[in-house]
């Protein structure tokens, strides 16, 4: 992972609203936090919020992963002690020294200055510069609208996007059929030319390739060299068992393409679920379902067949149970790809005869002075 200008300019920890000395779990707790209060799912039209979340996520993007806020953390030092021009210390043959650090030719932190500036330091000139060279393509993101029982079981499925994706006519070469690239001579493929600037060498475009680090003597006219074209294309999508509505899918690589060789984006699959006739969802995998009881098996007891998401169970309603109670059946809930599955949380509803006969109005009534109770007397005063 080479460092980002940006990690010169931004403070993540700031971001994430932490100390420099959080713990891999403050992170993960304050991202989640931010990211589902800045969600545009959340705060549909709000451009801040959109910007915000932006924001959050690319900080957790460095600071959630062990490697990239390592480097992150030696650049922010590196900030911090007043940067390559607030270096002490002198060169020797073994490298430039100072500040604390030392950098020699077996890279290091001298390659990650390399990176940020476009070069590297005393003789090594290395890393590309300039936008002309490769360009990651951009992220993209695309809604998807599931059957409850799919998102419940997980499914492969396809979604259509119109993006920038690598050229049908060249394959994203940039040349001509038949023909291929070659490798640029002046700056031997890497797309960056040293040019000194006193003790350092800074990196440049390299001018004859236009940082491409290749030559296209046969233009592709199909793309005129870029190696991108606009089209629709069908991307395949994954989504485990479980998967849950409003949840966000990336799927690596099928963003956008590159330009100039770059690598392509990533594709965000936005999952709408919709609502089943029989079961509902609580939390993460825990299915609700609501089971009509009669007033006899309320008040006596019963046992009741009940569905679940495979073979039916039976529930035992206990004698004197009330309307809106709810059992747990464990483990027949929701299934995830990974994890423990999730319960059954059953409630029952008592149901009472809309139309009596005369016998059955008869035999209620008689119920009634059988069981000469009043549940209304802890209203009177």
């Amino acid at each position: 992972m080479a460092p980002q200008r940006d990690w010169f300019e931004k403070d993540y920890y700031a971001v994430l609203g932490l100390k420099a000395d959080a713990s891999d779990k403050d992170v993960q707790k304050a991202y989640r936090k931010l990211a589902k209060e800045n969600h545009p799912d959340a705060n549909p039209g709000d451009a801040s919020a959109e910007e915000r979340f932006k924001e959050v996520s690319a900080a957790h993007e460095v600071l959630g992963d062990a490697e990239k806020r390592k480097e992150y953390d030696s650049v922010r030092e590196m900030v911090s002690s007043g940067g390559p021009r607030g270096f002490g210390g002198g060169f020797g043959n073994s490298g430039f020294q100072g500040g604390g650090f030392d950098f020699d030719d077996s890279g290091g932190l001298g390659d990650i200055l390399g990176n940020l500036f476009g070069g590297g330091l005393g003789r090594r000139g290395r890393g590309r510069a300039g936008t002309a060279g490769p360009v990651r393509g951009q992220d993209l993101e695309t809604e998807l609208h599931l059957d409850f029982l799919d998102a419940v079981h997980g499914v492969t499925t396809t979604v259509n996007v119109t993006s920038d994706a690598a050229c049908s006519t060249c394959s994203g070469s940039g040349a001509e059929p038949g023909t291929f690239p070659t490798q640029c001579t002046r700056c031997h493929g890497t797309g960056a030319i040293a040019v000194p600037q006193g003790p350092f060498s800074v990196s440049e475009v390299c001018p004859t390739c236009g940082g491409r680090g290749q030559i296209i003597e046969h233009k592709c006219k199909a793309c005129r060299s870029t190696g991108v074209e606009r089209r629709r294309r069908e991307v395949k999508v994954r989504l485990p068992a479980g998967v849950r509505d409003g949840q966000r899918i990336r799927v690596k690589g099928r963003g956008a393409a590159g330009r100039n060789g770059g690598p392509p984006g990533d594709l965000y699959v936005i999952v709408h679920v919709a609502p089943h006739s029989v079961f509902g969802r609580s939390g993460k995998n825990h299915l609700t379902l609501e089971v009509p009881i009669t007033f006899a098996e309320a008040a006596l007891g019963a046992h009741v067949k009940v569905p679940t998401l495979g073979a039916p169970v039976t529930v035992k309603v206990p004698a004197g149970t009330q309307h809106g109670t709810t059992v747990r059946v464990r483990g027949r809930g929701i299934a995830p790809t990974t994890g423990d599955p999730g319960d059954l949380l059953v409630t029952f509803s008592v149901v009472v005869p809309e139309q009596l006969t005369a016998d059955q109005k008869d035999a209620v009534e008689a119920l009634a002075e059988a069981i000469p109770t009043n549940p209304r007397l802890h209203l009177d005063h």
